[in-house]
């Protein structure tokens, strides 16, 4: 092999490896950084954590695969009613519980994909904006199962071997292991075969359908697997707060994670983590302006979005690539 070819295929494996190693030192750097915050910083970073794992799914369905989706939010509202159920009403321990958020949610993935084998872009986009406010319905008015508007209280949180984890510190490290676990996954996934199907339909699906893709299997696939990761948030999501109602679970909330995905930097390993900070750490650094937050938080965002449409991983990208290249000038 010549020596280009050796450095070309060496690439990839590094870019890897850098992709492997940040995500287990960062894994470790959360795991002591709530020490000293006090009760309501930790719940803040568990909340960021929770919140990553559901942009996780949605940038697979929108960075990767190029669908765009609008019910992410009702994904997590459905995994997390599934496991205050199951966990409150039936005595099914979290771990039954979370798994069964996840294949509820890929299942009805499938079911709701679908649509998407025949429409594309902003099609898809009204399918899933129907099925969002659906979901916000049911949970809303179906009292019987949901409780309604006073919705379900007393979520108990998991045992982990039996270390009970109902302290704030305790739960966020376990919310960083299981954070870490589906990091990983999708990180092998994104570069299997499978992700690099998800690309090729986002770049261009007759180029793909050439190829000999099954642009309508991954297609669903994509949708099902980012479906799954919004269950599996939501599952999470359920124990840390330890009160649901169906607000956080509006059309709304899904807007917003679709705009973690743009802000963090859509199609980017590391980008739900930069947007879910954006959507959850930067507003409460932002409280000291009083009423005024929110308005400065809008502020930064659509400045950051016309600086750079590719979101802070995009510019991160940018800044480095132009620091390599003045740095191989220099040499």
């Amino acid at each position: 092999m010549s020596a280009p070819a050796a450095q070309n295929s060496a690439a990839p494996a590094r870019r890897i490896d850098a992709a492997l190693i940040g995500l287990i030192l960062g894994a470790i750097i959360l795991w002591f950084a709530p020490v000293g915050m006090g009760r309501y910083g930790t719940y803040v970073l568990s909340l960021w954590l929770v919140m990553s794992i559901g942009v996780m799914g949605l940038n697979l369905t929108l960075g990767y695969a190029g669908q765009t989706s609008l019910a992410q939010a009702a994904f997590m509202g459905l995994g997390a009613y599934a496991t205050a159920i199951l966990t409150t009403k039936y005595g099914v321990s979290w771990y039954a519980a979370f798994a069964l958020s996840g294949l509820l949610t890929f299942a009805v993935g499938l079911l709701l994909g679908f649509p998407a084998l025949r429409v594309r872009t902003h099609y898809l986009a009204f399918v899933t904006l129907a099925f969002s406010t659906l979901i916000w319905l049911v949970l809303r008015n179906e009292q019987w199962l949901t409780g309604g508007v006073f919705g379900i209280s007393n979520i108990n949180r998991p045992d982990f071997f039996g270390i009970k984890l109902f302290g704030a510190l305790e739960f966020h490290r376990f919310v960083v292991v299981v954070t870490l676990i589906l990091s990983l996954k999708l990180w092998w996934l994104i570069r299997s075969p499978w992700g690099r199907a998800f690309t090729a339909l986002r770049e261009n699906p007759v180029r793909a359908a050439s190829l000999g893709i099954d642009t309508r299997a991954y297609t669903l696939l994509a949708f099902a697997i980012g479906s799954a990761y919004g269950g599996f948030a939501g599952a999470l999501y359920a124990p840390l707060v330890e009160f649901i109602d169906p607000s956080p679970f509006s059309l709304s909330q899904s807007l917003f994670l679709l705009l973690m995905v743009v802000a963090g930097g859509a199609g980017y390993l590391f980008g739900p983590f930069v947007g879910a900070l954006l959507g959850v750490v930067l507003p409460e650094w932002l409280r000291f302006a009083g009423s005024l937050y929110l308005i400065i938080f809008a502020a930064i965002v659509l400045a950051l979005l016309v600086i750079c449409p590719q979101g802070v991983s995009g510019l991160i990208e940018r800044g480095w690539n132009a620091l390599r290249r003045k740095t191989g000038g220099a040499r």
